[in-house]
């Protein structure tokens, strides 16, 4: 059977230091970490637990690391990307203060910002993405508008959930990628094999990013989807994904 055109790509995001904004590129590379840069630093603590919007064993709750953002500067990094001894991120503070991730000071601002001690801490070891390397998040309009009809004058877009693809498709509301899971996609250069759909967390109700808190999101969610909403998707073959990519399924 032939590849399926599903979507085309509507834009793309990479979140340099975890749980902070981040950046939409025209363009993103993928290989076998999943999007080259993305979530690859974070603020850490001294007994080695990173900063995040949930608590699990590998991540501790820092509710203010939403007002932050981060991004690689232009030119620091190699072929405008971020990887293997790339340069550091830049990270915007809520105030509006830029600091470069290696300045003298930058520890010492983040820790008195938070209100606890934390330094910027690049990947080591422990894996700072949620579903684990190679894994990345995709979503599609579709699923964005099913959202925003559960819940009448809802503030819902893209960005309440984060995810590296967004996927512009022709379908009618609803979780469509949902029937992806074990398929493959071809976006671009890369090409994919969709695992499993993204669970929710409370991190979709949260303010950031210019919206409002929604306590009504996630409570929607469970009772509509099982709280899922986007899948993950493995990075099978590394390459190039452009903004306008058209986007091919097949089995």
């Amino acid at each position: 059977m032939a590849p399926e055109v599903v979507g085309s790509v509507a834009l793309l995001r990479r979140f340099p230091v975890k749980s902070m904004l981040g950046e939409r590129l025209p363009s993103l590379v993928f290989d076998e970490r999943g999007v080259a840069g993305d979530r690859l630093w974070a603020v850490r603590f001294a007994d080695g637990k990173h900063g995040a919007g949930k608590h699990t064993p590998r991540f501790r709750t820092v509710e203010g690391l939403r007002y932050f953002s981060a991004c690689y500067e232009e030119g620091g990094e190699p072929d405008g990307q971020a990887g293997p001894g790339a340069a550091v991120p830049c990270v915007v503070f809520p105030d509006g203060t830029r600091w470069r991730g290696d300045a003298d000071g930058i520890h010492r601002a983040l820790s008195d910002t938070l209100g606890r001690e934390v330094t910027l801490a690049r990947e080591a070891g422990v894996s700072l993405l949620d579903a684990g390397p190679g894994i990345v998040h995709l979503l599609t309009t579709a699923t964005v508008a099913y959202v925003r009809g559960l819940l009448a004058g809802s503030d819902v877009d893209e960005r309440r959930f984060r995810p590296n693809l967004l996927l512009d498709v022709d379908d009618p509301p609803g979780p469509v990628e949902d029937a992806w899971v074990g398929r493959s996609l071809s976006i671009g250069t890369a090409r994919f094999t969709v695992v499993e759909p993204t669970e929710r967390c409370v991190m979709v109700n949260h303010d950031r990013d210019g919206m409002p808190y929604d306590g009504r999101i996630l409570k929607a969610l469970y009772r509509a989807t099982a709280m899922h909403a986007g899948v993950y998707a493995k990075v099978v073959t590394p390459g190039t994904v452009r903004a306008g990519d058209k986007a091919r399924l097949s089995a």
